[in-house]
C-alpha cells in the first residue's frame, strides 16, 4: 500500500500515528507530520537539570496496562524501561503530612480503616456504616466524582484522598472529573449491582503483586520519542495547520505560512481546542463536541539540590484541596526512581482546572513557591544546584460526566479519510494516547 498522508501534531499521539501508519502503509509512502514546536513530543519533553535528563511533562505510565510495555519492546527498548523504587507518597492535609491510604482506586477508599487519621472521626463513623446505607444508583449513570464519593463518605474523604490523586492525573478535581473517567472500575461495579460504593471500590481493587504500579523510561520519554520518530519516517515541517478541506478525492491542508499540502488521509492528533478549531468547518458535529471538552493549564518547577539534603524516604507529597501551600503536587524524583547522579532531583507541579497559575506566574515566583513549599513540608532550606520552569497551556482535558458519549459524538462526526488521536479522548495517560492513536491508524487505512 502507497499513498500521501498528514499527521497534524507531534506529540506521543501524533508520533505513534505515524510510526504504526508507515507500518500499515509501507516505505512507499509518503507520510507528513506538523508540528510548530521546537521539538516533537508535546507534553513528553526530557530536559537537561544539573545534567541529568528530567520529564517535565508527563514522567511515568502504568505499567498494568499494556500499550507502553509493548511498544517499548517492539521497539526494541525494553530494557530502557524501570520501575519505581517502592517508596509511597504522602498527604498534606490540615497542615500535616499523612500516609497515603491504602486500598483505594483513584483515592476513593474501600473502608473507613484506610482514611483514619487522614479525616475526622464523624467521617469514619459514616464510612463505617455506609454499607447499610441503601444507594440509589442508576446503571449507566456518570456523575462526578464529588457527587458521589462526597454524598457517601463525605467531604473530607473528596478533598483529602480523592482531590489530591485527581489534581495529578488532570489538574482537575473531584468536582470537575466523572466518576466512569476517574475510576471505571468502580462505575462497573455499580452497574453490575454493587449495594453499597464501600462494596463496589473493593470490588474493583487491583490484585496486589507487589510490583511496581508505575513505570518510566531510563534516560527520559526522549528514548522512545526519538525511536518513534526514526522508524515513522515522516517528514517533519515545523509550520502549523489552519486549513483542512476537501478537494475532490484527496484532502488539503494550509499550514500557517500558506503553503498547501494534499492527502489521502489525516490523522489530527491535536490538544482538543485546537482539534475544535480546525474541524469546525469539516466536521460541525465533532467540532461542537470537542468544544464542550474543558482544559486546565500547570505548570512544572524542576529542581535539583544537593544529595544528602535531607529529604524523607517518600516518592512525594499529594496536596490535599484547600491547603496553603502553592504546589498541588512534590515529586522525589530521586527517591521514586532510585538515584541517577550526585544531586537529588524533584518536580513540582502547579496550576488546577479554573485558576491561572500556570499562565500568569512569573517563573521566580513559581521557583521561590517551590522553596518555600519544601520548607514547609520538610522543614529544610533548599539551596538549588539547578532549576528549570516549564508551562503547559490548555493542555490538560477534563474528564467531565459524560465524557464517552462526547468522545463518540467527535469520532462519529468525521468524515471519511481524517482520523483523531489524543489525550482527550479514551484517556489522558500515555498508554491510552497510544491506544487512540493506533485506533485512528485502523480507521483510516482499513
Amino acid at each position: 500500500m502507497s499513498g500521501t498522508y498528514c499527521v497534524v501534531g507531534g506529540g506521543i499521539s501524533g508520533l505513534t500515528a505515524a510510526y504504526r501508519l508507515r507500518r500499515a502503509v509501507g516505505s512507499d509512502a509518503r507520510i507528513t507530520l506538523f508540528d510548530p514546536a521546537d521539538r516533537l513530543g508535546g507534553i513528553l519533553r526530557t530536559e537537561r537539570v544539573a545534567g541529568q535528563p528530567v520529564d517535565v511533562g508527563a514522567e511515568a505510565f502504568v505499567v498494568r496496562r499494556p500499550e507502553v510495555p509493548a511498544l517499548l519492546d517492539e521497539l526494541g527498548l525494553a530494557n530502557r524501561q524501570i520501575g519505581t523504587t517502592g517508596a509511597r507518597p504522602l498527604i498534606y492535609a490540615q497542615r500535616r503530612l499523612h500516609a497515603m491510604p491504602a486500598d483505594t482506586v483513584n483515592g476513593v477508599p474501600s473502608s473507613a480503616a484506610s482514611v483514619t487519621g487522614l479525616v475526622d472521626d464523624a467521617t469514619v463513623s459514616r464510612m463505617t456504616v455506609e454499607p447499610t446505607t441503601p444507594l440509589d444508583w442508576r446503571p449507566g449513570a456518570d456523575p462526578t466524582v464529588a457527587a458521589l464519593v462526597g454524598d457517601r463518605f463525605g467531604a473530607q474523604v473528596v478533598a483529602r484522598s480523592v482531590d489530591p490523586m485527581l489534581a495529578g492525573v488532570y489538574a482537575g478535581s473531584a468536582a470537575t472529573i466523572g466518576l466512569r473517567a476517574a475510576v471505571p472500575t468502580v462505575a462497573a461495579a455499580l452497574d453490575r449491582g454493587a449495594r453499597s460504593l464501600t462494596e463496589a471500590v473493593r470490588s474493583a481493587l487491583p490484585p496486589s503483586t507487589g510490583a511496581p504500579v508505575f513505570g518510566a523510561i531510563d534516560g527520559g520519554y526522549e528514548v522512545l520519542l526519538r525511536e518513534l520518530a526514526t522508524r515513522g519516517g515522516a517528514h517533519w515541517v515545523g509550520t502549523a495547520v489552519v486549513d483542512l478541506h476537501r478537494d475532490g478525492g484527496q484532502w488539503v491542508l494550509r499550514d500557517d505560512e500558506g503553503a498547501l499540502w494534499r492527502a489521502d488521509g489525516v490523522v489530527l492528533a491535536l490538544p482538543v481546542p485546537r482539534f475544535a478549531r480546525l474541524t469546525a468547518s469539516i466536521a460541525p458535529r465533532s467540532a461542537a463536541a470537542a468544544a464542550r471538552i474543558e482544559v486546565a493549564s500547570s505548570a512544572v518547577v524542576a529542581l535539583a539540590v544537593p544529595g544528602g539534603t535531607p529529604l524523607p524516604q517518600r516518592s512525594g507529597v499529594l496536596v490535599a484541596s484547600g491547603e496553603r501551600l502553592h504546589a498541588k503536587a512534590i515529586t522525589l524524583s530521586t527517591r521514586k526512581w532510585g538515584r541517577r547522579g550526585n544531586c537529588e532531583m524533584l518536580r513540582l507541579s502547579f496550576g488546577r482546572f479554573g485558576d491561572t497559575i500556570a499562565r500568569d506566574t512569573s517563573d521566580e515566583d513559581l521557583l521561590a513557591w517551590s522553596l518555600a513549599d519544601l520548607a514547609d513540608l520538610f522543614e529544610v532550606t533548599v539551596h538549588p544546584e539547578d532549576a528549570l520552569v516549564h508551562r503547559w497551556l490548555e493542555a490538560m482535558p477534563q474528564y467531565g460526566p459524560g465524557h464517552a458519549a462526547v468522545v463518540a459524538e467527535i469520532r462519529a462526526g468525521l468524515p471519511p479519510g481524517v482520523a483523531v488521536a489524543g489525550n482527550f479522548l479514551d484517556g489522558i495517560g500515555v498508554p491510552a494516547c497510544v491506544a487512540a492513536a493506533g485506533r485512528a491508524v485502523v480507521e483510516l487505512t482499513s
